[in-house]
This record gives structure tokens, sequence and C-alpha cells, in this order.
């Protein structure tokens, strides 16, 4: 540390909360501040301090620059340095009076302009009553005020003198553990019933529905089926309850003639997983769709066709699904319906199927494993157990919660747990950003006012905090009672 500089009055900044502290005055050898005053309005930090210069000596050609500093009380923290109060003898008071009339100020060693330039009457009361506003940093959560004094002993000479003395008067920032957050235990799932639904477009000869491994493509098709269906089968912790299946046909050709064809096609795909995976037929729904106009319409919709609108027109305007068929066939002499046969089509043709499995329960051990591989294979309350066996603060008890919101985005139940994880480590505009999704719920309410709270923003906290106690909130009803005894 410098040993021509002296600091002063460390005063800590928390949360925003305004915060009258103690009024006893506090000396650094040679001047003294009292009264002073920090408080957060919205998004500007004011801070206000009295200093007495009665016992500072000022020689005619000296200037004493004290200026207040923020500094974070994290290592390797951030650091502003506010306006200075500048004191001068007789002789440099002309000096810097005529810089400032010929627009040399730029001359003298100020990072900023001057808040007040007092001319040094020694062995005479003087005060300066020091006001400014700044733009509130969430630095400023946790940071010190601090005086420094540096003196200029000759007018071209900005050599730092005078002793070192340090005054401490530091308020305890509360811990924010302090505050109640609202963690909800979700109930136990009875069963964990659990679906998966795929696609396979398999290629037929025309209007026939016999599935053929080795036509075209399909290999890879069936080969995907295969790995699909044989991991769910083959998996101990999971038992197969249902298979849906539902056949689909491209518009060409008679409406009735498709929706029987897309059938067969798909009860064809039945049988090839009864006889495979040596399931039983009753557990197979099957179904047809028939003609895809469906999804011919949204391929059509982000195309790059030049007849795209006629198209459309055609699809929404015609209710005979037959009678489009004739339309589409006169777009362009032809040529439209050459390219929707032989690009568009093809895709329309498929089977999709969805399988149906229960989960068997998890320990906690267990769930810690599944949850790394295949999380969708846990319930809510699992991954809740989870999360709990890893500490609070961990990266793990984030990363839990993070997955049940990803997999449950509906669940508010998720979304408050999760929120209330980004709280525990800091990162409360992520929180506010999830409860966002749920804030007209009373149970978000809670969590809301601790996000606020130690974000520094008093008003929106108290806010939620009320009526969160008023709902009969107990968390929210403590964290009232914190806030007042800190106010207090």
């Amino acid at each position: 540390m410098n040993n021509n500089i002296m600091k002063a009055i460390l005063i800590v900044i928390f949360l925003g909360f305004i915060i009258p502290l103690r009024s006893q005055m506090i000396q650094s050898g040679d001047f003294k501040v009292s009264s002073e005053h920090i408080s957060k309005e919205s998004n500007h930090v004011s801070i206000s301090m009295v200093i007495d210069l009665d016992e500072l000596i000022v020689k005619r050609n000296e200037m004493v620059i004290l200026t207040p500093v923020l500094k974070s009380n994290e290592p390797n923290g951030e650091v502003l340095s506010l306006a200075p109060v500048v004191i001068t003898g007789t002789l440099r008071n002309k000096i810097i009076n005529r810089k400032e009339k010929l627009g040399n100020m730029d001359q003298l060693p100020f990072e900023r302009q001057p808040q007040t330039i007092l001319k040094k009457e020694n062995n005479t009361p003087q005060t300066i009553k020091y006001n400014t506003s700044i733009a509130y940093r969430a630095w400023m959560d946790n940071a010190s005020l601090t005086v420094q004094k540096a003196v200029s002993g000759c007018a071209n000479c900005y050599d730092e003198a005078g002793s070192e003395l340090i005054v401490q008067n530091i308020l305890p920032k509360p811990d924010p553990a302090s505050y109640k957050l609202t963690f909800i235990i979700p109930e136990v799932e009875p069963v964990k019933a659990r679906s998966d639904r795929h696609t396979a477009t398999f290629n037929y000869h025309v209007d026939r529905y016999e599935l053929l491994r080795d036509y075209r493509n399909n290999k890879v098709q069936f080969d995907e089926v295969d790995r699909v269906i044989g991991e769910i089968r083959d998996n101990q912790d999971l038992e197969i309850t249902e298979f849906t299946i539902t056949g689909y046909a491209s518009p060409e050709g008679s409406f009735e003639h498709n929706r029987i064809l897309a059938e067969n096609r798909a009860n064809s795909f039945a049988h090839y997983l009864i006889s495979k995976f040596d399931i039983s037929r009753d557990k197979f729904t099957v179904e047809s769709k028939g003609e895809d106009w469906e999804g011919l319409r949204k391929a059509i919709s982000v195309s790059y066709l030049a007849d795209k609108q006629h198209i459309l027109n055609i699809i929404d305007r015609i209710q005979n699904p037959d009678a489009r068929d004739t339309e589409l066939l006169k777009l362009s002499n032809g040529d439209t319906y050459k390219t929707l046969l032989n690009n568009y089509y093809p895709l329309l043709r498929r089977t999709e199927y969805t399988v149906a499995y229960v989960v068997r329960a998890f320990n906690v051990e267990e769930a810690r494993e599944v949850i790394k591989k295949n999380p969708k294979l846990l319930s809510l309350n699992e991954m809740y157990l989870v999360a709990e066996s890893y500490p609070s603060n961990s990266k793990e008890f984030r990363e839990v919660f993070d997955i049940a919101v990803r997999l449950y985005p509906d669940s508010e139940i998720a979304i408050m747990n999760s929120a209330a994880a980004d709280i525990e480590n800091k990162n409360y505009n992520a929180a506010i950003e999830r409860l966002k999704k749920i804030e007209d719920k009373p149970i978000s309410w809670n969590n809301l006012g601790v996000a606020y709270i130690l974000k520094g923003d008093v008003e929106k906290a108290l806010g939620y905090f009320n009526k969160s106690a008023d709902n009969g909130d107990k968390d929210a009803k403590a964290n009232l009672e914190i806030i007042n005894r800190v106010l207090k």
C-alpha cells in the first residue's frame, strides 16, 4: 500500500437497503466523516456524508484531494472512484481558478470532475456536505466505501503525501442463505408410465403392402426399428404395455383405396414386430389415417415451388380429396404434379408407432446413474431426491433441476425447484426468467421475493413477500422478519 494514501470510512452497501449507518464521527488524522448514508432506489445508489475539515491544515501552495472509492469486497473485485472533493491553500486556489478560466482543468490530477473545490481557511470550522448518485451494479451488494486522501505540495507536482490511517466501519452483509427458499417435494408417481413416438418410412411396391427388408433403402429403416424396440424390450427396468401403429398414405389414387392401403401397411408392420420381438398381439392398436393432406400442406407451405400458392389454395378450398388430385394435375401442364409425386409424396407414405411402457422405481443410488444415461425414466420425485443427495452449492445439484425442468417444462414444481436452485447458485436473473411462466401462481411469490432481494430490488421483493405472506406462506413471513430486523 502506498504510504502516502490515507484510507478511511469503510461502509458496506448491503443489497440495496436504505441503511442509516451508526451516527458516529470517523476520524482520519486531520479530517472526519459523519452522517454517512447509503441507499438504493430503482437502479441508482445514493451516497451522502459530511466531511469535517476543522483540524485540517493546508499550506498556501498545497492541495488536498479526498476521493471516495467504492471497492468490491470480493478478491480482485471491481473498483469505482467517485467525484472527489478538493481543499486548497490560498495560492493553490488562485492557480486552479486560473486554469479553470483558461480551460486547462485537464492538467490537474482528477480522474473525475471534482464535486467541490474549497479554499481552506485554517483554524476555522469548515465542513463539506458530500452527495452523489451512481448507477447500481450487482457487485455493489458487497462493497466498501473508502475515502482516499492525496496531497499535492506544489503547483506542478502531484506527489501524494501524508500519514496513513485506516478506520473501518463495516456492517456485516447478511448471509443470503438466511433467506428461506421454497423447494417443493414432488409426489411419488405410483406408476411411471412412459411412451416414445417414432416414424418409419418404408418403401413398398406400387399398390402393395408387403413389407420387404431388401427393397430399396428399407434395411436402414428396419435396423433403426430393431434398435429402438430392442433397447426397450431388453431393458429390465421397463415393461412394454402397448403399441400404437398409425399408417399414412400419399394422395395419388382414390381416397378410400389409400385408406385401406395405409391400414394394411400398418398391419404389416405390426405383424413384423409381433414375430420379430415375440410381443403379444393384444398389445397392439392399429389405425389408418389414409391420405396425409395435412402433411403435404406443411411441406408445401415451406417450399419454393412456383405453384406453391395454387397448391395450398386447392388443399384449402376443395373438400373432396379425389377432386383435389384432378386440380393438381392441371398445374403447369402436369409438371408440378410430377414434382409432388417424386419429391413430396414418398415421405407421406409412412408408419408412425408409439411404444408405451412402465418403468420400475429406483432408489437414490440407482437414480444417480440413470439420470446420466436416460433421465426420462425418472420421476420428478426421484430427480428431487437425487438433487438432495448433492450439496446445494454444487454443480450436480443445479444440473439435476435443469434436467427436470427440461423434461417437464410445464410442471410448476419443476419450474419452482429449478428456479430455487438458480437462486442457491446466485443466478438470480435466470431464476426470475423461469418464474415468469408461473408468476401468477402463489407458490412462486416467495422465491421471486428472494431473487429480487438478493438482486437488490427491495421494492419488488417486498411486494412479492407481502403477497405471499398474506396468502399464508410461512417462508415469506420469515423473510419479512429478516428484512425488518435489517431495517431497524
